[in-house]
């Protein structure tokens, strides 16, 4: 493809560790790119967690810049843009009470009688995010090597999200990291987020390129290749952030904002 005019990136093990801040070298490239094109994140984190692994660690980023960035946390079902003083919400697709209460009553339900529910977690296994309903199977604050090594194959996700999704007809339900599934307003996930910069920026899904960990059939990330836009597979952040390297090296100085 031509040189996008908007990158997007999954932010846990894509832009950074899981729940952890960006690391300065990824706050360096992604300033970089927005002195080039609009930037997009887009992940199931909710609104607390972006404010803190993100715009926390672009500190010497100017208003210009910022306004090129576009903050799409749990999952798409919320946006915010900054409007040259902070990021202020452009709209959430909350869940109902009866919708949240349904979700997590399914959740526990389903989890203790796979036999997946944890007695000593780390931190809460459920959250209420607004928009968005989520299972993290050893805790929100449980330690990377932990957490990757609870569902390797991916088998337990599948379980609990088939489960659960039997008992929501009307609700989206989808694995999210690696011991997570998220819970949604129904045809709302990435590919919904990706659908909406179309619409705010004017920018097609052609013109853009998404980098993400979980693009495999399945994944949380599969949705925006599904979409067709052009994507780029990646391990870790270290990963992303050599591959943007050579992004921002084949852009044309002469062509980028300043």
């Amino acid at each position: 493809m031509t040189a996008p005019a908007l990158v997007a990136f999954d932010l846990d093990d894509t832009l950074a560790p899981s729940k952890g801040a960006i690391s300065p070298r990824i706050a360096d490239l992604l300033r970089a790119l927005l002195r080039s094109v609009d930037v997009a994140i887009i992940s199931g984190g909710n609104e607390e967690q972006f404010r803190s692994q993100v715009i926390a660690q672009l500190g010497e980023a100017d208003a210009a810049s910022l306004a090129r960035l576009h903050l799409l946390p749990t999952c798409g079902t919320r946006y915010l843009r900054h409007d040259g003083s902070g990021f202020d919400l452009v709209y959430a697709h909350d869940l109902s009470d009866d919708e949240k209460s349904g979700a997590l009553t399914a959740l526990r339900e389903e989890a203790e009688r796979l036999g997946y529910w944890e007695t000593s977690p780390w931190g809460e296994i459920l959250e209420d995010r607004g928009s968005q309903i989520t299972f993290s199977a050893l805790g929100q604050q449980a330690p990377r090597d932990a957490k990757h090594a609870w569902d390797p194959t991916e088998v337990k996700r599948a379980a609990l999200r088939d489960a659960v999704a039997a008992r929501l007809p009307g609700l989206e339900v989808r694995s999210g990291g690696s011991t997570s599934i998220d819970i949604t307003r129904a045809g709302i996930d990435k590919a919904y987020g990706m659908q909406q910069l179309t619409e705010h920026t004017g920018i097609p899904l052609s013109s853009m390129l998404f980098y993400g960990d979980r693009l495999d059939e399945g994944g949380n990330d599969y949705p925006v290749l599904a979409l067709g836009v052009p994507s780029v597979a990646v391990d870790g952040w270290e990963d992303t952030a050599e591959k943007l390297d050579e992004l921002l090296a084949t852009l044309d100085p002469a062509e980028r904002v300043r």
